[in-house]
């Protein structure tokens, strides 16, 4: 393992002002993005889609630091026969990839799932190395709900999360551990940050224990947030000071850098939160984005499935882009969000 290479790929995912697009949405989740704008989703579309977002120019080249591809899109051509790989790596991005398979239900704890996978990753990263990803990703999803997580949900994932982590590295590639409290539930602020606390201390608890080095790793945690059914929402400040204080907490400072996901926030929202926490600095880590919905949704509606809109939806992921890019210096306001409108 090449820790000195490992850490300059994590340093340059969190390089202030970019932030990782998370294309790797699984065919089952980009059919129903697609239908809800009413767009068929063939292979041809999915690449046709995916190739318009690596193209745009000024997004990719100015704001976007890398890019989680699904296993179907690392493999795929761009209509010119130029791998969509390469079209990444020529615009300055690091291709990136996703590489576990899905949730299962978890045995003997009702309601919670682990994240399965691990079963010949090791050589299925030497084909993605090969193929020029070089950071994969992993997903745990831990549910709030009326009497879990259990910690054996926690700890089933944070094993499963350091082992893939391990794997990764010695395959010179590295790891995105992303330990998910979802958002979905009725529960407050302080029930997600006392949560996304055991889930943290537990997953850097496993990852020391399989000799995973922090210096070449990128933590994507959710943020210390309301669940979406919760009556009281916390505010932008209030989700920005205790994400902070609970990062502080629990993500030791040789980690190069911590990459938000949205978790179905809104497009303004995940930006506004991620702008407040960089007026809290200065930080011990880079503090970014790796966004999906909250990058995508904006050019998926202007561009519609016709090649007309192509440059439109561009423009739409250029602006989202460039959002979250002030938000990761702390330099975005929602004025520029009316300006672009």
């Amino acid at each position: 393992m090449n820790l000195t290479e490992l850490n300059r790929i994590a340093t340059a995912m969190v390089a202030p002002g970019k932030g990782i697009l998370a294309a790797d949405e699984s065919s089952g989740t980009i059919k129903k993005r697609f239908d809800a704008i009413g767009v068929e989703s063939t292979e041809s579309n999915r690449r046709d889609y995916r190739e318009m977002l690596f193209r745009s120019r000024e997004a990719m080249s100015q704001y976007i630091s890398g890019v989680i591809l699904y296993d179907e899109t690392i493999w795929q051509d761009a209509k010119d026969g130029t791998p969509l790989v390469k079209l990444i790596e020529q615009s300055g991005a690091i291709p990136g990839i996703k590489v576990d398979e899905g949730t299962q239900a978890l045995p003997m704890c009702p309601g919670e799932l682990v994240t399965v996978g691990l079963d010949k990753l090791a050589e299925r990263l030497e084909k993605y190395y090969e193929r020029g990803a070089r950071f994969a990703k992993w997903r745990a999803v831990i549910d709030i709900g009326s009497g879990i997580p259990s910690m054996t949900a926690i700890g089933v994932n944070a094993h499963a999360l350091a082992r893939y982590a391990a794997l990764c590295q010695a395959a010179q590639i590295v790891p995105i551990v992303e330990p998910e409290v979802l958002m979905d539930g009725d529960h407050d602020i302080d029930r997600c940050y006392e949560v996304t606390t055991r889930v943290l201390n537990k997953t850097f608890q496993e990852l020391r224990v399989q000799r995973v080095a922090l210096e070449g790793m990128v933590l994507k945690p959710n943020m210390a947030i309301s669940g979406k059914k919760c009556a009281k929402q916390a505010p932008v400040e209030e989700v920005a000071e205790k994400t902070i204080r609970l990062l502080k907490a629990c993500v030791p400072a040789a980690v190069p850098g911590i990459a938000f996901l949205s978790g179905g926030q809104s497009d303004e929202e995940a930006t506004a939160h991620l702008n407040a926490m960089h007026k809290l600095g200065p930080l011990p880590w880079g503090l970014t984005f790796s966004y999906g919905r909250a990058l995508q949704a904006a050019p998926q509606k202007a561009w519609s499935g016709k090649a007309e809109n192509v440059a439109a939806g561009q423009n739409a992921f250029s602006h989202r882009a460039r959002m979250n890019g002030l938000a990761s210096k702390g330099e975005w306001q929602s004025s520029l969000e009316k300006k672009a409108a």
